[in-house]
């Protein structure tokens, strides 16, 4: 399976190295304990390409980064 990460914050094609470095954000993601579904919700999305057809991975996501906000 490939990584899903975020296009708009990794660095060009081309870059080797860069590439396989951690993404940021998925990093900060991962903190919350949430990451899971993170990716869940990015892989409805790469293979959909519409974000109102991940309703699901959506409320999941949000749910889980509500009960994180609850715990702090």
């Amino acid at each position: 399976m490939a990584k899903a990460g975020h296009a708009w914050s990794r660095p060009a094609a081309g870059q080797g190295e860069a590439e396989e470095d951690e993404d940021p954000l998925d990093a900060r993601i991962a903190r919350t304990g949430c990451l899971e579904q993170h990716r869940q919700l990015q892989e409805c999305m790469a293979e959909r390409q519409d974000w109102r057809q991940c309703q699901e991975q959506v409320r999941a996501f949000g749910a889980c980064m509500a009960r994180r906000q609850q715990r702090q």
